[in-house]
């Protein structure tokens, strides 16, 4: 009986990709950050695929002030710099802006560890996580039902492309706005992205 010639060398196994170009664990599984293939491939430096752009960080400028002005600091705590949640074993998730209850996030749960309790509300503006498997809208979706059933109350996502702000909240549909619209963050305090934009001369295109 024929047999089939061999190749002398297997087929390369898939390349290794460093632990530091992993933005999330989702389901034991990793999620890296957009455009990790460009630092394997050497064309872009980590620094240059893990900063944010001006206009998301002037985004989470304004909602910080914003939120800082009437958030009371005896019972909340305010967190950002992409702050991680430790929901199980094989999920770590990360959050542009995370309100924490002080009454969930207790001091001693304070350390060099991602928190192991829910925020109360969850920030999100666009990703820096590479969703090429699971697709855009696939990725918040699954991202959004993990936080919700670990107990976060309310997420609020900001898509700079669409132009679009959606809400999240257990138990009832998405509500997807025009960022021309006020949307409230918590206790009836609202943002209007569109507003602050033009207040600032800033010009967003479509």
């Amino acid at each position: 009986m024929a047999t089939l010639p061999t190749t002398g060398k297997a087929a390369k196994s898939k390349r290794k990709v460093p632990d530091y170009l992993i933005y999330e664990m989702m389901d034991g599984k990793p999620i890296y950050y957009r455009g990790y293939q460009s630092v394997l491939n050497k064309t872009k430096t980590l620094e240059q695929i893990i900063g944010c752009s001006s206009l998301q960080a002037e985004l989470i400028s304004y909602l910080l002030s914003v939120i800082y002005q009437f958030i009371d600091r005896s019972k909340y705590r305010v967190y950002t710099n992409e702050i991680g949640n430790h929901i199980d074993a094989g999920n770590n998730l990360s959050n542009d802006i995370a309100i924490f209850d002080k009454a969930v996030l207790t001091p001693d749960k304070i350390n060099k560890k991602y928190p192991d309790v829910p925020p109360k509300i969850v920030i999100e503006i666009d990703t820096e996580a590479d969703v090429s498997e699971l697709t855009g809208f696939g990725y918040v979706y699954k991202k959004s039902k993990k936080l919700l059933d670990f107990g976060v109350e309310r997420i609020i996502w900001i898509m700079i492309n669409t132009q679009t702000v959606t809400v999240i909240e257990p138990n009832r549909d998405w509500q997807v706005r025009e960022w021309n619209t006020d949307i409230t963050i918590m206790d009836g305090q609202t943002v209007n992205i569109a507003q602050y934009l033009a207040d600032e001369g800033i010009v967003v295109d479509e």
